[in-house]
């Protein structure tokens, strides 16, 4: 069917302010919809309560469905179906949500609809009675597309309910981005500095299992006293109903029993996510007791795994499929307080393996962020709506945090740990004239003083790695001294970017400090006695590119001359490696392949001799062609360069190929006006968004880094000096080009999108 625009996909859930688990999902779902993709997807709610309940909902609530009232299913199903602008509802079902038998109340709300219908099955249960066989297969068999959250669950409804394994789609639970180095400081912060801290979080009821931990405890606290136990949470709405305080009754009476009152803080709150978000990330391990064998899944779980805590976990199937190859401890049975203490000890009195082990579970939480998971809802939005508009996405916003943090007083820092700047690899000449490049594009965007002093900083961070004749090395360790790699590395590429980085300089004199600008000069005079000396045709590239630059300011006869020299030398590379198909300037495609066409063009800018932009437009076509596949830019790989006789290696991507491309079609739209460039400009850039093979964003959210490559089945997500900033480049270029709905980004969709 035809699906107008701006259609809107309706989510039907407990909602906040309800406090409800499922109501915290949803909640994360819409966040991070509107966050990714902004007014292109627009999202209402359909939030379920009781009759006597009564809250102030925010405005993404359209209705209030009744779950007590049968009546209610259908008239407000009617009330949906008259509204031509939603295309998809969403059920997150779960049985405790509906009255009814099993909760089949809701089955007269969806057999009432008459729109496309996914169901979210946040709990599977094996071994199903006949009641409860046949409301789940009616749920099944009425829903468009089930979602599940585990391979369990799906394997549950194909052998238990006959669910047809083509109908379901695994999205797993997300989770939030937070910082690893925040460790320390946040533990700092709450006053457990010398603690080994231990927690558990979520809405308190018996099967919590809390007491399993409790009673573990006494053993362990004799051996390591500086050990504290947060259990976070306020008892569950429904549990606080039937029972009131029973089982935080109970719990506190054990720890004053077990004499564990120094060891053990209830935080007996519903906490604002930023703040669970500080306890997690504090906590060295957390303990997931759960003694529900048939709970499938669990966001408190999953959220500590992205705060890069070491995991103990009962063994629900959440826990089952995520707990391998070291990435937390799994349990072998649901209620042995005994298996509790000898796990906990382990990890106290093996820091390295409960570093490790934080790590691997921060590390693979990454694919299953929350923007990560929007992503999946919106491929199957689109899939069941036969959306004919082109998928788009919101820019993040520029974010400086990461590149301030990577800077010193003396220089960027070349690589990071995760997010953490990573002193040991020391200073490069060609990540601080990256820098240098950026602050100063970015300043005459956004004028600011702190702008100018990180601008300062690289500058004369490039001035004093230069040599008396000229020539820059590359290399620095954290101490400032020269390196043993500017011996062992051709230094010609850095070379040429420094002049890059100086003609940028040079080149915006009227909104940069004349001292900046004389300090520029006296290292370009110094730097261009050398430019002959370049061979490398990427250096060559570069030093085009600076000679264009200071070209703009000074229309210098002799820097005319430069240009000709190395263009024509670029020219003799491609007549020499040219066939009839290859049109290229090397027998191999490499690195930072677009500043090649990219040069030649601004060779032209300055001759205008036409054979220049001839062969730039030749050579950026022929690269393009093999770089935008099926509504994807796919760029060369680094664990093997493109050969003219070889086949292509795929997988292993970098930023610094997907932003130089964005650059070079940014100059190419410039001066052609061609729209082709335009739209291949729009399509680079989503790679970082997540349209790329493994549907996953490419940048940090909470500091505006890039993560360093995007490999065949994982993301490597250290957060480098060259990846950061080059998205930084590709972003402040993309402020040029913001969304219309007459210029949409088309993504790729297939089947294999949604696994």
């Amino acid at each position: 069917m035809k699906i107008e625009k701006g259609i809107k996909m309706l989510l039907v859930s407990s909602y906040p302010p309800r406090e409800c688990g499922i109501a915290t999902f949803t909640n994360d779902i819409v966040n991070a919809l509107d966050v990714v993709f902004g007014d292109t997807l627009p999202v209402e709610v359909c939030a379920l309560q009781n009759r006597e309940q009564d809250f102030q909902y925010p405005e993404e609530v359209s209705y209030v469905l009744p779950v007590d009232s049968l009546v209610h299913y259908r008239l407000v199903a009617e009330k949906i179906n008259e509204r031509n602008d939603i295309g998809l509802v969403c059920i997150q079902h779960e049985f405790g949500l509906f009255r009814g038998d099993y909760g089949d109340h809701i089955l007269s709300f969806i057999l009432a609809l008459n729109k496309p219908i996914v169901t979210v099955f946040h709990t599977v249960l094996p071994n199903p009675d006949e009641k409860r066989k046949k409301v789940v297969y009616a749920l099944t068999d009425l829903s468009d597309k089930v979602v599940i959250l585990t391979k369990k669950s799906k394997e549950i409804l194909a052998n238990h309910y006959n669910c047809p394994p083509s109908k379901c789609i695994i999205i797993p639970h997300g989770n939030h981005t937070v910082l690893w180095e925040q460790k320390k400081v946040l533990k700092n912060k709450y006053g457990f500095r010398d603690r080994v801290v231990l927690s558990t979080f979520g809405l308190i009821s018996e099967n919590k299992g809390i007491e399993n931990v409790l009673c573990a405890l006494p053993k362990i606290v004799a051996q390591h006293p500086e050990v504290i136990y947060l259990v976070i949470g306020k008892t569950h709405p429904e549990v606080i109903k039937r029972e009131g305080e029973k089982y935080r009754n109970l719990l506190t009476a054990i720890v004053k029993k077990l004499g564990l009152e120094n060891n053990v803080i209830f935080v007996n709150e519903y906490l604002q996510l930023d703040q669970l978000l500080e306890f997690l990330t504090l906590s060295e391990i957390y303990l997931f007791s759960s003694k529900d064998p048939n709970q499938t899944v669990s966001g408190t779980f999953a959220y500590a795994m992205s705060s890069g805590c070491a995991v103990i976990s009962t063994p629900i199937p959440h826990a089952v499929e995520s707990l391998g190859n070291g990435n937390g401890i799994l349990l072998k049975s649901f209620d042995n307080p005994d298996e509790f203490k000898e796990a906990i000890l382990y990890l106290i009195e093996n820091e390295e393996q409960r570093i490790a082990m934080g790590k691997n579970a921060f590390s693979m939480a990454r694919a299953t962020n929350w923007e990560n998971i929007a992503i999946q809802y919106r491929l199957l939005f689109d899939q069941l709506t036969n959306r004919e508009d082109d998928l788009r996405f919101n820019f993040p916003p520029i974010k400086l945090d990461h590149i301030k943090k990577l800077t010193t007083d003396f220089g960027i820092l070349q690589f990071s740990k995760f997010s953490q700047p990573d002193p040991e690899s020391g200073y490069t000449l060609d990540d601080n004239a990256r820098a240098l490049i950026n602050m100063v594009l970015y300043n005459k965007a956004f004028p600011d003083k702190e702008n100018l002093k990180l601008a300062n900083t690289y500058l004369n961070f490039i001035e004093g790695i230069q040599q008396h004749d000229g020539w820059f090395d590359n290399y620095k360790d954290y101490n400032k001294k020269l390196t043993k790699q500017n011996e062992e590395v051709n230094l010609e590429d850095a070379n040429g970017r420094a002049l890059w980085s100086l003609g940028t300089v040079i080149s915006h004199r009227q909104n940069l400090p004349l001292d900046m600008i004389c300090q520029a000069v006296k290292c370009w005079d110094k730097a261009i006695k050398k430019i002959d000396n370049f061979k490398s045709p990427r250096a060559i590239a570069y030093a085009l590119k600076g000679l264009y630059h200071y070209h703009e300011m000074y229309e210098d006869g002799e820097i005319k001359k430069h240009i000709e020299n190395l263009a024509d030398e670029l020219l003799r590379h491609y007549k020499i490696n040219s066939a009839e198909n290859w049109c290229w300037y090397e027998d191999y495609m490499t690195y930072a392949n677009n500043v090649l066409p990219e040069a030649m063009m601004y060779s032209y800018l300055v001759t205008k001799n036409p054979k220049y932009k001839k062969i730039a437009v030749i050579t950026f076509d022929f690269l393009l062609s093999h770089y935008f596949m099926k509504g994807q830019l796919k760029v060369i790989s680094n664990r093997g360069w493109f050969k003219k006789q070889n086949e292509r290696i795929f997988y292993g991507e970098q930023p610094i190929e997907v932003a130089t491309t964005i650059i070079a079609l940014d100059l190419f739209y410039e001066v052609t006006q061609n729209k082709k460039y335009k739209d291949q400009l729009k399509l680079a850039f989503i790679w970082f968004l997540g349209n790329n093979h493994l549907k996953q964003i490419m940048y940090n959210p909470e500091n505006g880094a890039s993560y360093d490559g995007l490999e065949d089945k994982h993301i490597n997500i250290n957060q480098g000096a060259e990846s950061t900033l080059c998205f930084f480049k590709a972003r402040l270029i993309m402020e040029k080009y913001t969304e219309k709905p007459s210029n949409p980004i088309k993504i790729s969709k297939t089947k294999s999108l949604i696994t």
